[in-house]
């Protein structure tokens, strides 16, 4: 009876190792991908933490030009009748630019439609050419049919005469 007990206890044991050895697996697994997703994480911080810098640095470059060209602009003060104009001027190109641009546009839309229009034209054109290949090729055996009727037709009326 004791190693009966002694067989169901290890028993007992070995199923608990083994329910222990799933979970110590399950538990490396989830380590292995939290490591990863650690990873990742870490990956991402460092390129953020650099475009940060990045972007400090700009941000102070671009405080420092705005000092400097706000200084050039109280310097130019006496000049602003001839900026104004120089700014009119750039307006007036953009903005003929951006007919010249939409012109561009239309006249590609044009083009497509045009060549679609023409592809279309060919391939009707390519059909009436072999409509037409068909009725020739119909003509000329309907001719020579008929001139093979004629010739038995003058043929049969000579062999009419003659008896």
């Amino acid at each position: 009876m004791a190693l009966e007990g002694i067989k169901a206890k290890m028993q007992q044991l070995r199923v608990e190792a083994d329910a222990s050895s799933t979970k110590v697996e399950e538990l490396t697994a989830k380590v292995k991908t939290l490591e990863q997703e650690n990873l990742a994480k870490e990956q991402e911080i460092t390129s953020l933490t650099h475009k940060n810098q990045t972007l400090e640095a700009e941000l102070e470059e671009l405080h420092g030009r705005h000092g400097e060209l706000k200084e050039e602009v109280n310097k130019m003060g006496g000049q602003g009748t001839h900026n104004e104009a120089l700014q009119r001027r750039l307006q007036i190109l953009e903005e003929e630019a951006e007919e010249a641009d939409k012109n561009l546009r239309e006249t590609n839309d044009k083009l497509r439609q045009t060549d679609v229009k023409a592809g279309h034209y060919e391939r009707k054109v390519q059909a009436l050419e072999s409509a037409r290949d068909q009725w020739e090729e119909k003509y000329e055996e309907m001719s020579k049919k008929y001139a093979q009727v004629k010739k038995e037709l003058e043929d049969f009326q000579l062999e009419i005469g003659n008896m």
